[in-house]
């Protein structure tokens, strides 16, 4: 078994217009890092489309079928300031979602150690009625649900490392014990939430804020600190991993100072943690990461340490 990564051609045809960091150069930088030597041996499966009825497990069924209607004939539709749809969408908004949930199967079913989807749009924002910053389904909340409603689970913790607050999956988890959602973000940034005093309905959230300018010291601090203690004590029985990479010292949408290796150790005690938490299943999925060098590197990282686990 090795690293399982999931995506689909479609994920570049989504077109958000001229000038949108969320743009599709993100996905083709990502399939390059996929194609280097040290990775190109990993099998690739093409993503499907997420059902409807999974979307709204998550969502609200209104706003569900409200987006998918919005989806244009031509031209461009916002559902906020931020997030864009284009006749190209439909596909990338559902295969994003649909990914994580062929990678959950994969992992649970033993074909693969763990698994990385390489999607976009990104989803950690997007709250259960209301499409946010780049993000119109969460993704990771859609497979977090699948895991547990087709696949027998009952507590599951997504571990988000993106520089901007995951409220979207926050407002998911935060009535019910049996989900986890810890954080690590800038804080003050966009959109305003994640204070540690955001606990959810029983201690089930986390939120680990970092001033700006805050490097690897002081990420390497809140995980170790905060995030895998309440990880370890949560138990849970698979890890998913919102993986953004606009963290980065060069991402233009903050002001943090991550490189590489912090990255890679992020990843790795997480991984180190499902080993010993829940047999290694590991699911990470792509949020973001706005400049290119940036994202590639980051993506490298992460992939080095889901292939070492």
């Amino acid at each position: 078994m090795t690293t399982a990564i999931f995506t689909h051609p479609d994920f570049l045809a989504h077109d958000t217009g001229p000038g949108h960091p969320e743009r599709p150069e993100r996905i083709a930088v990502v399939w390059e890092v996929l194609d280097r030597d040290e990775f190109r041996d990993l099998p690739r499966f093409e993503a499907p489309e997420a059902e409807v009825e999974q979307l709204r497990w998550v969502h609200d069924p209104a706003y569900v079928d409200a987006v998918l209607n919005a989806v244009p004939d031509s031209g461009h539709v916002r559902l906020d300031a931020d997030t864009v749809l284009s006749p190209t969408s439909r596909s990338a908004i559902l295969r994003a979602a649909g990914a994580v949930c062929a990678a959950v199967d994969a992992v649970l079913d033993g074909t693969a150690k763990n698994a990385f989807c390489a999607v976009r749009p990104c989803g950690h924002h997007a709250e259960p009625a209301r499409a946010m910053g780049f993000c119109v389904f969460n993704n990771v909340a859609v497979g977090a649900e699948h895991a547990r409603k087709r696949r027998g689970l009952t507590r599951v913790a997504v571990v988000d490392y993106d520089v901007h607050h995951g409220n979207g999956t926050q407002a998911m988890f935060w009535d019910d014990a049996d989900l986890f959602f810890a954080s690590t973000h800038q804080s003050p940034l966009y959109p305003g939430t994640g204070s540690m005093s955001e606990t959810g309905v029983a201690d089930n959230i986390v939120n680990a804020p970092l001033p700006p300018h805050s490097g690897t010291v002081e990420f390497r601090q809140a995980m170790e600190r905060r995030i895998l203690p309440a990880l370890e004590e949560f138990q849970p029985e698979l890890i998913l991993i919102s993986a953004g990479f606009d963290a980065h010292a060069r991402d233009p949408l903050a002001s943090l100072n991550f490189t590489g290796p912090d990255f890679e150790w992020a990843t790795r005690k997480l991984v180190e943690a499902a080993d010993r938490l829940c047999d290694g299943r590991v699911v990470t999925v792509l949020e973001g990461g706005y400049d290119m060098v940036g994202l590639a590197e980051g993506c490298a990282a992460h992939l080095q340490a889901l292939m070492r686990a």
